[in-house]
């Protein structure tokens, strides 16, 4: 039998540790002195504890690990516990990936010195024929799903020269989910709809327009700076916005190619 120093000393884990284990019953000592109130682990109780610890190594909480030790001799269960938290860290893993990307893209805007004052235009975008998607996708960088239902006809169409490849999004608001979504490109020639392409002749619009190069985590700055634009020389939005993909990733893979036209209607 072992002291709980001594079982403290070859453990590594604390005895103030300890005393919480057996407090919530996930390591009790095997002995307590009634008289001393000494506290006495058997030797075979440090595997258990080196479970304890490896098993909070990988970040289980310790509710976790009281009915994974009731388990763990079953490897068809003990299996079930670590592919589900493999999934939660891989999950973690990417949400950290995505804001580490979003802290670099700041730093290197830093970097650069970028001008954050958007230059601003009014033009026409003029009327043109177009193959159209029409369809609802289950968030914002789902994009791609709809431009996915082009190719019904893709390897038929010939573009235009500008394609005039735009996205409008015609929910009044910001949706968390099941954004409504229109896609199109201009195309010269005429075509039979398909099940989700629509083909048809777009009106000519008049908007604010402002062409940024580079990722589009710096959209929400453009459409603030041409709202603000907008506002500020007494025009008022007419339309729900829409963007024109004049390089996308269909083009390059490097995000700082990317040259993107951010149109809002107004009158």
């Amino acid at each position: 039998m072992l002291k709980i120093g001594d079982f403290s000393k070859l453990s590594r884990v604390s005895i103030r540790m300890l005393r919480h284990y057996d407090e919530i019953g996930l390591l009790s000592p095997a002995q307590i002195d009634e008289f001393t109130g000494y506290r006495y682990y058997q030797e075979e109780q440090l595997f258990v504890i080196g479970r304890i610890t490896a098993l909070k190594d990988m970040g289980f909480s310790l509710a976790d690990i009281a009915q994974i030790l009731e388990v763990y001799d079953d490897k068809e269960r003990l299996d079930t516990f670590l592919i589900a938290r493999k999934k939660e860290l891989e999950d973690q893993a990417k949400d950290t990936a995505y804001k580490l990307m979003l802290l670099d893209s700041a730093r290197e805007r830093l970097r650069k010195e970028q001008n954050m004052n958007y230059d601003v235009t009014v033009k026409t975008i003029p009327e043109r024929y177009a193959a159209t998607v029409h369809t609802i996708i289950p968030k914002y960088e789902d994009e791609g799903m709809a431009w996915a239902l082009m190719g019904e006809c893709r390897d038929q169409l010939i573009p235009d020269d500008p394609c005039f490849a735009t996205a409008e999004f015609l929910d009044n608001e910001f949706k968390e989910e099941n954004v409504e979504v229109v896609v199109s490109m201009a195309v010269k020639g005429k075509y039979e709809d398909t099940e989700h392409v629509k083909f048809k002749t777009l009106p000519a619009v008049k908007v604010a327009s402002c062409i940024v190069k580079g990722c589009y985590h710096q959209m929400s700055d453009v459409y603030g700076a041409v709202i603000s634009w907008i506002n500020a020389n007494g025009y008022k939005i007419s339309a729900p916005m829409f963007n024109i993909y004049h390089v996308s990733p269909a083009q390059t893979n490097n995000p700082d190619e990317y040259v993107t036209e951010v149109c809002i209607p107004v009158e």
